[in-house]
């Protein structure tokens, strides 16, 4: 008798989903989350260390994508909103212009929001 072994599931789509709510909007104040995970255990992370605990505003959203840190693992991975946050340079490497910004982009699950008057 002939078995056909399981077959994985079809991948995620790497699509936005421009329907998926967000929590932020363009010009909205936010600090990425001062968390180590890594510290914790095994994991993926795709937010840089020296943005973590730092305040930068929110240039746009991009809709809703696979989450990379479970997809690294094989693991199912919810959509979770992508943002572009920009951040004045000279807080993140004491060098540059005033000016000089640097934007990343990041899941909505590293963002909170800013307190009142940070920079």
């Amino acid at each position: 008798m002939n078995q056909v072994p399981p077959q994985p599931p079809p991948p995620a789509s790497n699509r936005p989903d421009h329907r998926a709510p967000h929590r932020f909007a363009p010009g909205t104040r936010v600090r990425i989350k001062d968390d180590w995970p890594e510290e914790r255990g095994r994991c993926h992370i795709r937010t840089p260390h020296y943005v973590r605990g730092r305040t930068g505003t929110v240039e746009r959203s991009f809709g809703a994508f696979p989450n990379p840190e479970d997809l690294a693992f094989g693991r199912p991975a919810p959509r979770r909103p992508l943002y572009h946050v920009r951040f004045e340079q000279e807080p993140l490497w004491h060098e540059g212009n005033p000016r000089d910004t640097v934007l990343i982009e990041i899941f909505e699950h590293w963002i909170e929001p800013a307190a009142e008057g940070a920079r």
